[in-house]
């Protein structure tokens, strides 16, 4: 027998270790660690990556719009600076957090520890991610007054309404790669149960003091389900509720630093805490850790005014005499361009001091002036000429103003945009604004492909890419696992060729976006032309052509 177990030892010895295959559980996979800090820069403008892993493949999936074809999620410079801030210092994070000491210089009203992961994120917050952190504690003072307003309302300590910062940076607009959306990071099925509305017309998840309010009875039931323990209340907004109370009954502790121990908890979920704590050092001096003259913005102020029936934001603006941006900002819950239709009496906010001056102008506007476009789904039999002689209506408009390539094929179930009237008329990314935002791109990996080099597709930095992924720079990506590219605001123009076109007599936009495979809105933004810019003969416009195109 003993001859027999030796023989078997021998030819195993002799085949070699098999090496066991890397696993991609997907956007929640936890990068594995390495023995030196990850760098997290955060990005003020593009920079460009050495392609420092060419190792690692994976090319489009055949089903995904290219980058070429404008499918990028839209996202502003800022937002996107705060994906990576948000996420990207986690990857490195050390698993021991070491000695832990009671924090007692400061007055706070949360348990306050000081120990080496709190230490981590104090030291990347004042480190390389300091640019980004400095926006967030300046972006605070629009939010904070009002939040913690809604938290002493509800009886919970004040220091909790930080948990905005390290959940968005403080950002209505911030959307993670698990769909969770607004300040306070609601996914839909939370936010539906705490009563925040999400439909096509709106998300109240992004309206901070709805999602606030919301927040405060969330994280109140939480405390009351872990039993007054506000660690385990804070690991449960994260990781959910049942996530924490099963971790408590397999390591056999309510100790929040021994379930970080042990692979109970995700990643995520052991950081969320030092954040959080790692943040309140910071904030209550910043100071102390460099952050000196700072320009806290101002306190968030408005009116609310009831509308009776469904209105543009643009006539809300020009009634207030303000910018339909500002109109925008102060109702960030809106996913379109008009309150939502069927709903008498929407709350909108309006600038300060406004209030009275606008009601008496609403009163003059007749109910069926009050919205110049409608939503339209196409249904099967619809054709352009049908929805044109329904709506009284030019075809000619309805393909200009949805960006239409063939108007010969309507996708069934696609939202058109129609003008009501002739003349209405706003920038092209007032409408496209929404469904950019809705939309998110994958890429399935195959070989061939980079992270470099999706990067390069996309104008954005490897180091966006992983934390959008929640992937380290030296994980192993493989062939058919799928890549998430929340992408630039804007289309890359690598590979494309310069163009100067001479307009001739007859030309419009569209003509010359469809005579070329273009989009109006990036002739329009490449030659920096206004919505209402009408062109001459002669003009001369310079068009980034793509591969293979001919002028």
């Amino acid at each position: 027998m003993a001859r027999i177990y030796l023989v078997a030892l021998l030819l195993c010895l002799l085949a070699g270790c098999a090496v066991g295959e890397f696993r991609w559980s997907g956007a929640d996979a936890e990068a594995p660690q390495t023995d030196q800090a990850e760098e997290t820069v955060v990005l003020t403008e593009r920079q460009t990556d050495s392609p420092v892993v060419p190792d690692l493949k994976g090319t489009i999936d055949g089903q995904v719009a290219s980058a070429e074809e404008g499918v990028i999620a839209s996202m502003d410079a800022e937002t996107l600076e705060d994906l990576v801030l948000l996420t990207g210092p986690d990857q490195s994070a050390p698993e021991d957090e070491g000695e832990t000491v009671v924090e007692e210089a400061v007055s706070f009203d949360l348990p306050m520890v000081d120990n080496a992961k709190v230490r981590y994120f104090v030291d990347y917050y004042t480190g390389s991610g300091r640019h980004g952190f400095r926006r967030w504690l300046e972006r605070s003072g629009r939010y904070l007054p009002m939040m913690r307003e809604i938290f002493a309302e509800q009886g919970l300590p004040l220091d909790l309404t930080y948990l905005a910062m390290i959940e968005s940076g403080f950002n209505p607009r911030a959307c993670s790669r698990a769909n969770a959306v607004g300040p306070w990071q609601f996914m839909a099925s939370t936010g539906k149960n705490y009563g925040l509305s999400n439909d096509w017309w709106r998300d109240e998840r992004r309206d901070p003091l709805k999602s606030t309010r919301a927040a405060a009875r969330h994280l109140k039931d939480l405390h009351e389900r872990f039993d007054g323990d506000w660690y385990l209340a804070i690991a449960a907004y994260n990781a959910g509720a049942g996530k924490v109370s099963r971790a408590i009954s397999k390591s056999r502790s309510r100790d929040f630093w021994q379930l970080c121990r042990g692979s109970y908890l995700r990643k995520e979920t052991k950081n969320y805490l030092p954040k959080l704590l790692a943040v309140l050092l910071i904030a209550k001096e910043p100071e102390t850790y460099g952050f000196n003259n700072l320009q806290y913005q101002s306190a968030l102020t408005f009116d609310i005014t009831e509308l009776p029936s469904s209105t543009d934001l643009d006539i809300v603006a020009r009634l207030c005499g303000v910018s339909y941006e500002e109109i925008v900002a102060l109702n960030p819950e809106l996913k379109r361009w008009c309150t939502p239709p069927g709903l008498s009496n929407y709350p909108v906010r309006l600038p300060a001091e406004q209030i009275t001056s606008f009601t008496e102008k609403y009163a003059q506007i007749p109910a069926e002036s009050r919205a110049n476009y409608r939503r339209h789904r196409v249904k099967s039999g619809d054709t352009l000429i049908g929805m044109a002689k329904r709506y009284g209506i030019r075809s000619k408009d309805i393909v200009v103003l949805n960006n239409i390539r063939n108007p010969r094929a309507l996708r069934v179930g696609r939202d058109l945009i129609l003008p009501l009237r002739p003349g209405a008329a706003l920038p092209a990314d007032v409408f496209e604004d929404g469904y950019d935002r809705t939309r998110q791109t994958r890429y399935k990996i195959r070989k061939g492909d980079s992270l470099w080099s999706i990067a390069r597709r996309f104008d954005v930095s490897t180091r966006q890419l992983c934390a959008w992924n929640g992937i380290g720079k030296k994980t192993i990506i493989k062939p058919g696992k799928i890549l998430r590219v929340a992408g630039s605001a804007k289309i890359s123009s690598r590979g494309r060729h310069k163009l100067v076109y001479q307009v001739r007599p007859g030309d419009t936009l569209w003509d010359i976006s469809r005579r070329y495979d273009l989009k109006t809105r990036d002739i329009m933004r490449w030659n920096k032309l206004g919505s209402k810019h009408v062109l001459q003969p002669g003009d001369r416009l310079t068009l980034m052509l793509k591969p293979g195109r001919q002028g």
